[in-house]
């Protein structure tokens, strides 16, 4: 007994030393962090006070521990000295906030938001606009695609290819800013939690136009109640965005149907279409094969396919040049959807919508659950119809001489040559694609029907009787002019 005793002893006496050591050696790195960051503070205090007022009031500078600090050079490096090197300060990106934040940094490579640089370049009219709107001038499409990572490459052919990061960073090389992305949310220099979790953080990029979350939060039983309680974002009644889509803090932010409300159909899907379109029967088994060797298999749950809705969807594919004109899968297939994740396949549905459903559950009934999303569901069935039928007629156009393919497109109509679409028919088709279907299925899900039908819904309807009309007019027209030949 006397023996271990006098061994606890000794040992814990060299603990108590080495421990002692280590932490004189950490407070003496700290003084040492603090003369720099002064040096820092000191300066940039007369050239940009905001940012020094910023960090000062930030949990970076005001750690638990003083010793856990994290100073300017942290983030920047030290190669910085005077007002004429500025450019040797290193500008962070998430592997510099992975040094203490692992495990978002992780999450988010394994999300939507880190392939979101990705999904605009992929986007055909993307690369028409000027520099300073999709470029470094961050004043359109780039301010909010920004969050992805760039140097991603692909590697590999056809639907063998994958997402690799250039080692060399040839791409963020050109951009001095905008490589950081948690800065997205966690906005500098503060990087508060509390401001990341509020769901004005995300209403920044989610609005307007084509993806105005933020408006129909705001306007359902969620948003309302969020508001009048007084904007509690964590121990409030109603869910935020981030509740919903971040539950736990989970930075992958990914959702069953996706940005686009799009599936990639099962191989078991395109074979049931057989039935119901065997003039079709080459092409789709086909593309069967091409979708069961992709992995692309099993059943979707609550909304496993009919016949007419696959192909409904193969039609708006076509019109992306996501599938071409025999339903085989394009470079458009794998860069947009493989790549840049714009559809989900059936394993990775069933189990983000499961995820999403136990989130509800927390105030909801599994039989209001069910119904919501079914009833949503079938919303964006009704849309994908309409949108087929509108389409079809604008093929038929092209089909039959009405409108010519324009030299420089491959594929016609093009849903992703956006408002560079020459006729009234096709620019009804992009409306359609990026303003009316979106609302009408993202206000479903948010549960904002106003947004969901009259400014949805609605449009789309009238969008599509436009193009039916002019599809027969057009034909009238010529058919007219023909008859006084004669």
């Amino acid at each position: 007994m006397y023996m271990k005793r006098t061994l606890s002893l000794i040992f814990g006496t060299i603990f108590i030393l080495f421990s002692g050591v280590a932490f004189a050696d950490k407070a003496e790195d700290a003084a040492a962090k603090k003369a720099v960051n002064d040096d820092c503070i000191g300066c940039h205090i007369n050239v940009n006070p905001g940012i020094v007022k910023q960090y000062l009031n930030s949990p970076m500078a005001n750690p638990k521990s003083k010793v856990d600090t994290v100073g300017c050079t942290d983030c920047h490096s030290d190669g910085h000295k005077t007002a004429e090197d500025y450019e040797k300060a290193s500008m962070p990106t998430p592997e510099t906030c992975g040094e203490c934040h692992e495990d978002q940094v992780d999450q988010l490579r394994e999300g939507k938001h880190n392939l979101a640089w990705v999904g605009m370049k992929s986007q055909v009219a993307w690369h028409g606009q000027p520099g300073s709107i999709v470029e470094e001038g961050y004043r359109g499409c780039s301010g909010c695609h920004k969050i992805g990572q760039k140097d991603l490459i692909v590697e590999g052919e056809g639907l063998e290819s994958s997402l690799v990061v250039d080692e060399n960073h040839k791409e963020s090389a050109k951009y001095r800013y905008g490589n950081a992305q948690c800065d997205a949310c966690h906005t500098r220099h503060s990087f508060t939690k509390a401001e990341a979790s509020d769901p004005r953080a995300c209403s920044n990029c989610h609005m307007g136009f084509d993806h105005p979350q933020w408006e129909m939060f705001m306007s359902s039983k969620h948003g309302i109640i969020w508001d009048i309680e007084g904007n509690k974002n964590d121990k409030g009644r109603a869910p935020t965005c981030q509740k919903c889509h971040m539950n736990e803090g989970n930075h992958t932010v990914k959702t069953s149907w996706g940005f686009l409300g799009l599936r990639v159909p099962s191989e078991h899907n395109v074979r049931a279409l057989i039935g119901a379109a065997p003039e079709l029967k080459e092409p789709l088994t086909k593309l069967a094969d091409t979708l069961k060797s992709a992995g692309f298999t099993g059943n979707f749950n609550d909304v496993d396919d009919d016949p007419e809705w696959v192909l409904d969807r193969a039609t708006i594919l076509q019109a992306a040049g996501v599938l071409d004109a025999n339903l085989q899968p394009t470079e458009r297939f794998v860069e947009i959807v493989l790549l840049g994740q714009a559809a989900r396949g059936v394993e990775e549905f069933n189990e983000l919508r499961a995820n999403m459903k136990e989130i509800c559950s927390e105030c909801h009934t599994k039989g209001f659950i069910d119904s919501h999303f079914k009833a949503s569901d079938a919303i964006i069935k009704s849309a994908d119809h309409e949108f087929a039928k509108a389409i079809r007629a604008v093929q038929g156009l092209y089909k039959d001489g009405f409108l010519q393919k324009p030299e420089n497109w491959k594929y016609a109509p093009d849903l992703l040559q956006y408002y560079d679409a020459k006729s009234k028919v096709e620019q009804e088709l992009y409306l359609i694609m990026l303003e009316y279907r979106q609302r009408t299925f993202q206000g479903a899900f948010h549960a904002s029907n106003d947004y969901m039908h009259w400014y949805g819904w609605a449009p789309l309807k009238t969008a599509v009787n436009t193009i039916l009309e002019e599809s027969k007019k057009m034909r009238e027209k010529k058919s007219s002019s023909i008859n006084m030949k004669f």
